[in-house]
């Protein structure tokens, strides 16, 4: 799975501007956040959709964020973090 290409990461817009208004996350480059100096978030693609990997400790969850529904579970799930 490669990282987003910068077209995708731009269509993300309205999420990432979600992401950005959450406590401690901070938008390093488009697509990738930071959260205490260290990589916290960012966007993969392939042809089965669009996903975002949330570091979780020394590994990462990876959440689909093709849909609204989807984009919607990662945000409860970044908010609840």
């Amino acid at each position: 799975m490669k990282h987003a290409t910068l077209a995708t990461i731009e269509a993300l817009e309205p999420l990432r501007a979600q992401i950005r208004a959450l406590d401690g996350l901070a938008e390093r480059r488009p697509g990738l956040f930071a959260k205490n100096g260290r990589a916290h978030l960012h966007f993969h693609e392939d042809p089965t959709g669009i996903y975002a990997d949330v570091r979780a400790g020394e590994d990462w969850d990876r959440y689909r964020v093709s849909t609204v529904a989807e984009r919607r579970a990662l945000l409860r799930d970044l908010k609840a973090s």
